[in-house]
């Protein structure tokens, strides 16, 4: 469980940082090399979910997006300085709940 946690955990940085590298560049006129480098950040992105042990790429992705939703709610207030209100607290650990049910419920 802590190396499904610990490859969610490094896929949604690469995600959310790639995406963020290629905003900066697109949205925010920062050098072309944001993007380049944010974009090979999301190609590594794309490759760490193939780590998980789990045997459905549908489920893995997924509870993927529940992790996710939480890392991009710190991402919003560590780095864009946007507090998270309650409601994204109880929608991210709705999620999280959700990632629980679908990777770890008893299953035949």
């Amino acid at each position: 469980m802590v190396n499904a946690i610990f490859l969610f955990i490094l896929a949604g940085l690469a995600e959310i940082g790639g995406g963020y590298l290629i905003w900066l560049w697109l949205r925010q006129a920062r050098s072309f090399w944001y993007g380049v480098l944010g974009g090979l950040i999301l190609v590594l992105y794309g490759i760490i979910p193939t780590l998980q042990k789990f045997p459905s790429f549908g489920r893995t992705y997924a509870a993927y997006g529940g992790v996710f939703i939480f890392l991009a709610i710190l991402w919003g207030w560590g780095i864009d300085k946007k507090i998270p209100d309650t409601y994204d607290w109880i929608g991210a650990v709705v999620c999280l709940v959700g990632v629980f049910i679908m990777l770890w419920a008893p299953r035949p």
